[in-house]
């Protein structure tokens, strides 16, 4: 196991890192989960640990939170029995409240989580998607609660912003996935609950979920390190990817901070419609936003940005716009997700007709980019791309009748 670099003897660094835990450790329970290594030995610290033995019963908690998805202090049995009665009186691993669980009848997955209080706040709710397929199972992480960004085909769009997640709130989608999936191990006398690789239910995340990442950078990036550490929940960068609608100033830190895959949410070839659907345009345009591409560190053809690009009818998907596009994109390693727009109860787009965007997608493959239709999944239950909100913004049922006939429309055109 690897060791965790810091020196607590250090009158600066504990200073510091005090001033971190601070805000984590009061008179209720702590929750350890979203601490990066430091301040989990720094925690112990201020919990009364002998600074000798912060570091090495951190990367202890460190294995059983974020390897075995242990909950309870008491089975982690590489503990001395007097520590793990001190730290189920002062911390605690407990789980957000699920509030609901749908699935698709296409196997998607829709989890409503409600997180507690911050501070003098109210509690707040997010969704997360899990997309089962054949060669992968991909989980949508929320950053934010609700999002600032208005892009007129997005139902998130439509809820205004509560606040940002904390790392803890990122990371937990993932665990809960994880825990209701059945995709953590379970050490006992038999084994040592490694779970190969190809047997992992969720191998890939992404952050497109509610929210616009980079406005929520240090808490996404934290949650993302976290992620990928590989004596814990141990995701490849190479499979969690970040979603950004353009947030300029924030993509290169994303390939040096993090080092993850990188997809933008383009959706038009020109600045006067992008202005109109995706407004954070206005800010940094589209030759910023390419160039911004262009650089970003590791983006070679091993590693190619994703450009995703919702289906609109009549707005953005003629032969002309494909034809922009692909000179837009030239000399940037890229592949194009085109996105069948999805309807929702107000909604003022209708989605490209099928014949149409196979003839946008034919054209954009014949120029030499990767363009697959992403299949829609979870329409049923609104969980496609573009649908997520929040439990208090939720549909009546009269609206799911809406979007019932909304989807049979669709379906008409090929589906």
């Amino acid at each position: 196991m690897s060791s965790i670099s810091i020196d607590l003897t250090n009158s600066d660094t504990r200073t510091a890192l005090s001033e971190r835990v601070n805000s984590y450790v009061s008179s209720e329970k702590r929750n350890l989960i979203g601490l990066d290594r430091q301040e989990l030995a720094a925690t112990l610290v201020e919990a009364g640990i002998p600074e000798k033995q912060a570091r090495m019963r951190a990367s202890q908690l460190w294995q059983w939170i974020y390897w075995y998805g242990h909950t309870d202090f008491s089975a982690m049995s590489n503990i001395a029995k007097p520590l793990r009665v001190l730290l189920d009186e002062k911390f605690t691993l407990d789980r957000p409240e699920t509030l609901e669980e749908q699935k698709s009848e296409d196997g998607t997955r829709k989890w409503l989580f409600r997180f507690p209080p911050r501070g003098a706040g109210n509690p707040v709710e997010v969704e997360t998607v899990y997309i089962p397929e054949s060669d992968r199972g991909t989980l949508c992480i929320s950053s934010q609660v609700g999002c600032t960004l208005t892009c007129t085909f997005c139902h998130t769009g439509t809820q205004k912003l509560v606040r940002n997640l904390t790392a803890e709130e990122i990371l937990m989608q993932l665990i809960v996935a994880r825990d209701r999936l059945g995709d953590f191990p379970h050490k006992d006398a038999q084994g040592d609950g490694f779970i190969p690789e190809g047997d992992r239910k969720v191998t890939n995340i992404v952050m497109m979920g509610m929210g616009e990442p980079l406005y929520n950078f240090e808490n996404v990036k934290k949650a993302l390190l976290i992620a990928s550490d590989n004596e814990g929940l141990s995701l490849s960068k190479r499979r969690i990817t970040l979603s950004t609608s353009g947030v300029v100033p924030g993509i290169a830190r994303t390939g040096d901070e993090i080092g993850c895959m990188l997809a933008i949410s383009l959706h038009a070839t020109n600045d006067t419609l992008r202005d109109e659907i995706v407004p954070i345009n206005k800010k940094y345009p589209i030759s910023q936003l390419l160039n911004a591409c262009r650089t970003y560190p590791g983006v070679s053809n091993a590693r190619r940005i994703t450009f995703e690009y919702v289906m609109l009818k009549g707005v953005n998907d003629s032969l002309q716009d494909a034809k922009e596009l692909v000179r837009l994109l030239k000399g940037i390693p890229a592949k194009i997700n085109l996105i069948p727009f999805n309807p929702w109860p107000g909604s003022q787009y209708e989605c490209s007709d099928w014949g149409q965007i196979e003839k946008f997608a034919d054209f954009v493959n014949a120029n030499g980019y990767a363009s697959p239709i992403r299949t829609p999944r979870g329409r049923d239950i609104l969980a496609a791309c573009g649908q997520l909100k929040s439990e208090s913004e939720r549909l009546r049922i009269k609206d799911r009748e809406a979007i019932n006939a909304m989807h049979a429309m669709v379906a008409g055109h090929g589906e």
